[in-house]
């Protein structure tokens, strides 16, 4: 008797293809320029000290360097165009005169294309002429009224021995002679009237060891030669340092008193002086 085989079925499982993705590119569109011009009136005047009663401003076959575009682009104002560059010129083109009067030239708001051609384009900005800002200079006024207030403030407060290196760094010599009462004054006239000079020298530490140099020279503790170029001891005629080339004696020995051999020489002195 035959034996009855099994017919195995082999469920065949069905293969998907996967299909490559199509990335579509997103094309962003350029944004438009932010117009930051400020549509106002306008003043210009001449740098130079001298106020001719007329000076006519150049304004043809002068060139600016166009960053963008990689080129120089002519310009020329003619009050029947929209714009002051030539290659944006659309039929006659008809030249106009642009004088200063009295050193001064006042553009009213309407003439945009005369006040971009004067604030931004022309070669002569800031050297023959240059646009009177209000807002900028009240806020430049307003930086050195807080920098005079903070230079008094640190003036006041300041120790008598800095007082005395810092207006010995001014006029030299001089305050030798004068009374501490005389420094102060001195000193908090100096930081009212060139407030950014006093902070930097207030903040300087080479000033006051200059000052400890010079004091230390004038009352016999060391000298300088001649030259300018040794300093020694008075007491015995040793050598100290020497000056580098092309440096001030002063500003050498103050950095000196920096190194370690230096600051033993300076403590030595400063219990000599007092």
């Amino acid at each position: 008797m035959a034996k009855k085989t099994k017919n195995t079925e082999v469920e065949s499982t069905p293969q998907v293809i996967e299909q490559p993705k199509v990335e579509t590119k997103v094309v962003e569109k350029p944004r438009p320029k932010k117009n930051n011009w400020e549509i106002k009136d306008r003043t210009y005047f001449l740098k130079s000290d001298r106020k001719p009663l007329a000076h006519i401003m150049k304004v043809n076959g002068l060139y600016w360097f166009d960053e963008e575009k990689g080129h120089e682009r002519e310009l020329t104002y003619c009050e029947n165009q929209s714009t002051c560059f030539n290659d944006e010129m659309k039929g006659e083109k008809r030249l106009s005169h642009v004088v200063f009067r009295n050193g001064a030239l006042f553009v009213p708001r309407e003439k945009t294309v005369l006040q971009k051609l004067l604030s931004l384009y022309h070669p002569h900005k800031d050297k023959i002429y240059y646009e009177h800002k209000p807002a900028v200079i009240a806020e430049n006024e307003v930086e050195y009224i807080e920098m005079e207030i903070e230079a008094l403030n640190v003036a006041r407060d300041m120790d008598i021995d800095l007082v005395e290196a810092i207006m010995r760094a001014e006029i030299g010599s001089e305050v030798s002679k004068m009374s501490s009462k005389e420094l102060k004054r001195d000193l908090l006239m100096f930081a009212k009237n060139n407030a950014k000079l006093f902070l930097e020298l207030a903040s300087d530490d080479n000033v006051f060891l200059r000052n400890v140099g010079i004091k230390a020279v004038e009352n016999g503790v060391i000298s300088l030669s001649d030259d300018q170029r040794t300093f020694t001891w008075v007491t015995n005629g040793r050598k100290l340092m020497n000056v580098p080339y092309d440096e001030h004696p002063y500003s050498a020995l103050a950095a000196w008193f920096k190194t370690d051999e230096g600051m033993e020489i300076y403590s030595n002195i400063e219990k000599r002086l007092n």
